[in-house]
């Protein structure tokens, strides 16, 4: 990643440590920025995980109709998956018990509490449910941290996630593809392992060219 950064002069800051970058992180995202999530191992498939992530605020009632014009470039309609720790999934979710596996794989759609629709409009559907991913402790702790972080902030302990990808793209795998579409998207910011990356810092005709940056 740093060598990406450098050779291409991408102007970014540096996180000293795991605390000071998800505190900051959950804190652009209570601020209704959107974040590119650039961590650790490639994911590919319908859905992301944690690992290749667009996250923003499910509390912004208008959230996902900017993550749908300005970011996925889809239809307006479609709605967004809440991300949510295991511990916290029963105050939110009218959830089979035990709660089954599938859902740590955002595979399963369960209602959300008519008293908490309110609370998340940005990830619940018009029939009042929610297709949620479930993060246990000890899976993605960076992630896990994160979402807590937020929980803090705003009262809410969860958070959308989205694949790191506009539509008919797959999702990003190397930093050149998470630059590129955070450059032509109204992504605000990445985080790709330690390093931080404001879009507004860069200027936009660097990553129209693939010859213009070194991949």
């Amino acid at each position: 990643i740093r060598e990406f950064l450098d050779k291409n002069k991408v102007k970014y800051s540096e996180f000293r440590d795991e605390k000071g970058l998800i505190q900051k992180v959950a804190k652009l995202i209570f601020d209704n920025k959107v974040v590119g999530w650039f961590q650790g191992r490639m994911e590919y498939g319908p859905r992301a995980l944690g690992s290749r992530s667009i996250l923003s605020n499910p509390c912004n009632p208008e959230m996902r109709d900017i993550l749908n014009a300005k970011v996925k470039h889809r239809e307006m309609f479609r709605p967004f998956a809440p991300v949510i720790c295991y511990e916290d999934v029963n105050d939110y979710f009218e959830c089979d018990k035990p709660l089954p596996y599938p859902t740590d794989f955002m595979l399963m759609v369960y209602p959300i509490k008519k008293e908490k629709q309110k609370l998340i409009p940005a990830v619940t559907h018009v029939d009042g449910t929610g297709r949620l991913q479930v993060i246990r402790k000890g899976q993605n702790m960076l992630y896990y941290d994160l979402i807590k972080e937020f929980g803090k902030l705003s009262g809410v302990p969860m958070l959308i996630n989205t694949s790191f990808n506009i539509r008919g793209e797959p999702i990003v795998c190397k930093p050149y593809d998470a630059y590129k579409c955070m450059m032509g998207t109204g992504i605000d910011c990445i985080v790709m392992g330690k390093y931080f990356i404001k879009r507004k810092d860069n200027p936009k005709d660097v990553w129209q060219s693939e010859k213009s940056i070194n991949d």
